[in-house]
């Protein structure tokens, strides 16, 4: 016997969003024997983001049930039965957060219809709910409604269980993974993390690191890991026994980080990445001596001023320059004086200088150090004095090695970005 459902929330942080809507099907494997669906007041307010995507306001909720009002019920068309949900362990993760608040351990085995859909269904062009429907055919009304989409959850389930002839796809994706310790375990380590920017490590139950990465919110990131689908996260989720975390306040920093412990420790489920750029932005004179900028592919010993992962966004930043540039061509070397200065406020160059960033806390602002053009370190300081001289600046800086990656990062950093401050630093 099997429930198919479709939750609705509130949208917001981890373990602090709400359930605005539920509808759960029970199915025999045949059809339906039993449903409910129901709005849910979730005694908070509803995300704007949310509202325009599923029509559900707050004022529709006001004399919803609230969730404890409609929990008996749960727990009773569920009883004996496999969730279904498209991207399972989302739902199932919201309905046990809202039966822990009321002292519950709601425990169910669970089928995600994301995994049967890419076993069964490999070459679909996309595994979401709406797009996968479609290109199968499948009539859907009401999407971003908990009815509409559980619906469209079972027509797909009851398809992948006709395409399932041998009953092996079901029998490896059903799993006790989301049920007992393991999902207690992992819930435990999400809410121990902070919503803050920085690096995170997963450890196994020998403290090797098997998984890094950053994020500006680490919390929502690791819970996006374990909530993940698909054999390979599985296998990291099952093996993840601690998540240890660095802030840095600063996204550039977490993002040379990332990179720098990618190289160095390498870990099992996430190798460092090879060249990161395509293109370049190089400077020519024509004949009459005006200064131009052109993007190119890569090439052999070449030397870009910025590069890019692609045409899209050199020709945009191309475009930036152009409409900063206020002096005419025909003024030659103001032109040209114009252009070297926009170049600098986007690039690195041989310049040695620091880039002051958000820190780690109030009054903390975080440094990265770049000398003659190379990436040297960061660090965090509270004074001004401890970056304006140059012996104390170096003295509280980690090393690092910088790269044509490292550049590469820190242009996109200071094209994208517009916190932050570049102090040039006297030779």
């Amino acid at each position: 016997m099997y429930t198919v459902l479709d939750i609705e929330t509130t949208g917001g942080k981890y373990n602090e969003e709400g359930i605005t809507e539920i509808a759960i099907h029970k199915f025999d494997g045949h059809e339906v024997v039993d449903k409910f669906i129901s709005l849910v007041n979730p005694e908070k307010d509803i995300q704007p983001f949310v509202v325009k995507l599923t029509g559900i306001n707050n004022k529709m909720l006001q004399s919803a049930p609230k969730f404890h009002e409609v929990a008996k019920r749960i727990v009773e068309i569920t009883e004996d039965t496999v969730l279904v949900a498209h991207n399972a362990q989302f739902d199932y993760r919201i309905l046990r957060t809202e039966f822990r608040r009321l002292g519950y351990a709601y425990e169910r085995k669970t089928i995600c219809t994301v995994d049967l859909s890419k076993k069964l269904l490999p070459d679909a062009e996309s595994h979401s709910l709406g797009k996968l429907v479609r290109s199968l055919g499948i009539a859907v009304s009401d999407r971003h409604r908990a009815n509409g989409d559980a619906l469209a959850t079972l027509k797909l389930f009851k398809l992948l269980l006709a395409k399932d002839s041998e009953k092996d796809i079901i029998k490896t994706v059903l799993r006790e993974a989301s049920t007992g310790e393991l999902s207690e375990r992992l819930l435990d380590i999400v809410e121990s993390l902070p919503s803050a920017t920085g690096t995170f490590y997963m450890h196994n139950k020998d403290g090797e690191i098997i998984y890094l990465s950053r994020s500006n919110n680490i919390k929502k990131r690791v819970n996006q890991q374990f909530i993940k689908p698909g054999s390979r996260a599985r296998k990291l989720q099952k093996e993840t026994r601690k998540v240890t975390f660095e802030k840095t306040g600063s996204e550039l920093i977490a993002q040379l980080k990332e990179y720098e412990e990618l190289k160095r420790i390498r870990p099992r489920y996430n190798q460092p990445k090879g060249k990161l750029f395509t293109h370049g932005i190089y400077k020519e004179k024509d004949d009459k001596g005006v200064l131009h900028l052109k993007m190119n592919m890569l090439y052999n010993n070449s030397k870009p001023i910025i590069t890019f992962n692609g045409t899209e966004s050199g020709a945009s930043f191309l475009q930036k320059i152009s409409n900063e540039i206020t002096t005419d061509q025909k003024d030659i070397v103001n032109y040209n004086s114009e252009i070297e200065t926009l170049l600098l406020k986007y690039s690195i160059g041989n310049r040695s200088v620091i880039i002051l960033d958000k820190g780690r806390e109030i009054g903390e602002q975080s440094v990265v150090y770049i000398k003659d053009g190379t990436y040297k370190g960061y660090g965090y300081c509270e004074l001004n004095h401890q970056i304006n001289n140059i012996h104390i600046l170096e003295s509280i800086i980690t090393p690092a090695r910088g790269d044509a990656n490292t550049n590469h990062f820190i242009t996109s950093h200071l094209r994208k970005k517009g916190n932050h401050k570049i102090v040039e630093l006297n030779p």
